[in-house]
């Protein structure tokens, strides 16, 4: 019999439990590939920027990625937002990297639960929220209300903006949280099949373990690029406060 395909999702401790007045902050297995996502992206940009005549795959891949995060920050955000261009590298790797070690049998996908994409989109939620009020006070309000608007809907609008405001850390976790879930438990499903029907039954949930684990790979790359550029979305508002 197959294995329960949200299993793969089941948070458990490693090691000792640890409580401080009654919260659980036990290292976990959700903990253990957070901590080594983060080691793989400290070891790989560190190796990337040592200097050297001929530049290696990994000095390559280093410099594509600061200049695929820069081009998208300078597209989105324009100049203002170049600052913040540590931050939104580092949120970009760690999620993809996140998302990547989920895809290696018998690891564990940080990013399929939605308390981790939840902080996550709430950090950025407050932090770009915080950000548009220094820069512009109060009149960082004037994004909930649209120009050109006619009097007699500017009350509905601005109701439907702030709605659309405060919705987004739900739609940006919500967004990655669903689309890692969804696709591992379908890869988990039809591994299952492989199984269940053996060698001579078994080769057309085969072929679709093979194409929707490529699927899984190009959607773990984008969903991280997703978040990312969502990211310096709500950030060009903040900054350049277009409404």
């Amino acid at each position: 019999m197959a294995a329960n395909p949200m299993y793969q999702f089941n948070v458990y401790r490693i090691g000792p439990e640890i409580k401080i007045n009654n919260i659980d902050i036990s290292f976990t297995n959700a903990s253990l590939f957070m901590v080594i996502s983060s080691l793989a992206i400290l070891i790989i940009f560190n190796l990337g920027t040592k200097r050297s005549i001929i530049p290696n795959k990994i000095q390559l891949l280093a410099e594509l990625s600061y200049s695929f995060i820069s081009k998208m920050i300078s597209d989105t955000a324009g100049s203002k937002a170049k600052p913040y261009f540590s931050f939104i590298f580092s949120l970009f790797m760690f999620v993809l990297f996140c998302n990547m070690f989920g895809m290696i049998p018998y690891s564990f996908t940080v990013t399929s639960h939605i308390i981790v994409t939840f902080v996550l989109a709430a950090f950025i939620f407050i932090g770009v929220t915080i950000i548009g009020f220094i820069k512009h006070g109060l009149g960082y309000l004037k994004l909930f209300v649209p120009s050109g608007v006619p009097m007699v809907l500017l009350p509905l609008i601005v109701v439907i903006e702030i709605i659309s405001y405060l919705s987004r850390p739900i739609s940006l976790s919500v967004r990655l949280f669903a689309n890692m879930m969804a696709g591992h438990t379908m890869m988990k499903v039809f591994g299952g099949f492989v199984v269940s029907l053996g060698i001579v039954g078994g080769w057309l949930p085969l072929g679709f373990s093979v194409a929707l684990t490529g699927l899984e790979i190009l959607v773990a790359f984008l969903q991280a690029y997703v978040f990312a550029i969502l990211t310096c979305i709500y950030l060009n508002d903040a900054l350049n406060l277009h409404h």
